[in-house]
């Protein structure tokens, strides 16, 4: 097959014609709706001779569900675990098929290193799968059409629903505009989060910010159920970022969480919490916990330790105790945070899971992969010992100190084999 500058450019600069359809997709989308977004995408990738279809993750991380571009039906959804779509998605890497008679390459759909979902490429014109140009230039393509989605979503309902199977509660839908995204990679570090039941969440949480040398993080458990468990979550984490941002630490966080409990949800009991700042350049931790399960340390794939220190009254609960504890972490590690709905829900022999039995699955399931990708399949673990759904709510956040680990989520490997279907 030719080459894809002799069959896209025919002029000295072959990027040219990727950069023609990325300012084509620019301009059809300043005015365009959420739900416009897809057809958008598909109009400009056409002056490339390709055909685009934009895959989103529901909110389970489970399936890929496509977004719909009128006139033209949807294909079907596509599972994330027993698909060629679905490896892209767990492995954050760009992969060919050819199937039916076409030939696509398949690329994660990022908002830069969050995973929304996948990108499907049909190759109508000569160039080949494996061409560098053409990886390259859909990449480039790609990476435009994340950020679109992600600029999008606030505007309307329809991206938002392509990821939801079922109607969510009252108290999901205030909690999941209060959170950062899912996943968040520097130089330095990761940050990754889940949170299950996507649909009924009542008090979880979890919070991060990034800037100069420090990363700050937190999680946090409510006393409660439905809206008002989520109220106070909402309320604490309020109270948490606005002491942050107006240059405070740990401790003055800490304290502003208890003042606005008191203030204005009396009522409620507490928030259990762990709040952290690591320092990217050293990797020292200093933390907080407030009545929390330990975290978990990982080093080398296994857990070496709980992080017992730190320890005070749960946040609402006066508690004016000042203790900072402080850990240093050596390259590589990783730190696993989780609500007590991950080790308290019972199995089908009417058992926990305790913590013990979280420190199997991490072991089992802590290896090479990205964090996005380790904690998925952790939670999956998790919930698939459960006799039914959750009880409660089951919140996971893992954090990474390495100069490896981000630049690794978005630096494309060479285009493998093409697969099969």
């Amino acid at each position: 097959m030719k080459p894809l500058s002799d069959v896209t450019t025919g002029a000295p600069d072959g990027g040219r014609p990727w950069r023609t359809a990325v300012a084509d997709l620019l301009q059809r989308t300043r005015l365009a709706q959420p739900d416009e977004l897809a057809a958008a995408v598909a109009a400009a990738a056409a002056l490339l001779r390709l055909d685009v279809w934009m895959y989103l993750v529901d909110q389970e991380q489970r399936v890929l569900r496509p977004v719909p571009r009128p006139p033209r039906e949807a294909p079907e959804p596509l599972a994330v675990e027993s698909t060629v779509a679905g490896r892209v998605f767990m492995t954050v890497q760009p992969l060919p098929s050819t199937a039916d008679g076409q030939r696509r390459l398949w690329l994660p759909l990022l908002d830069g290193t969050e995973r929304l979902g996948v990108l499907e490429f049909v190759v109508h014109g000569e160039a080949a799968l494996d061409d560098p140009g053409l990886l390259s230039g859909c990449d480039l393509f790609g990476q435009l059409v994340g950020h679109l989605v992600a600029t999008k979503v606030p505007y309307g309902d329809a991206l938002l629903q392509v990821r939801r199977t079922r109607r969510m509660s009252e108290a999901s839908e205030l909690v999941w505009r209060l959170l950062p995204p899912l996943t968040f990679a520097c130089e330095r570090a990761v940050v990754s989060a889940i949170l299950e039941p996507c649909y009924e969440v009542g008090g979880d949480g979890f919070d991060y910010a990034v800037g100069g040398r420090s990363l700050y993080f937190s999680i946090f458990d409510t006393a409660g159920h439905h809206l008002r468990a989520g109220l106070g979550t909402a309320v604490v984490m309020s109270a948490i970022r606005a002491a942050r941002r107006a240059g405070n630490g740990l401790y003055a966080m800490a304290r502003a969480a208890d003042r606005a409990l008191e203030a204005h949800l009396p009522e409620l009991r507490f928030t259990t919490a762990v709040l952290g700042e690591l320092d990217l350049d050293t990797g020292r931790l200093r933390y907080i916990n407030a009545g929390h399960p330990m975290p978990l340390l990982i080093r080398h794939g296994k857990v070496v330790r709980g992080l017992e220190g730190g320890r005070r009254m749960p946040l609402g609960l006066d508690d004016p105790q000042i203790d900072v504890a402080e850990e240093t972490l050596e390259r590589g590690d990783r730190l696993l945070l989780y609500t007590d709905g991950v080790t308290e829900t019972r199995d089908h022999r009417g058992g926990l899971l305790t913590a013990e039995g979280l420190v199997d699955l991490v072991e089992r399931d802590a290896g090479q992969l990205p964090a996005p990708e380790t904690l998925r399949r952790l939670c999956h673990a998790a919930l698939a010992l459960y006799d039914g759904p959750p009880t409660d709510d089951v919140t996971l956040m893992l954090l990474e100190w390495s100069h490896d680990a981000g630049p690794a989520m978005v630096r494309p490997d060479p285009v493998p084999p093409a697969a099969g279907p």
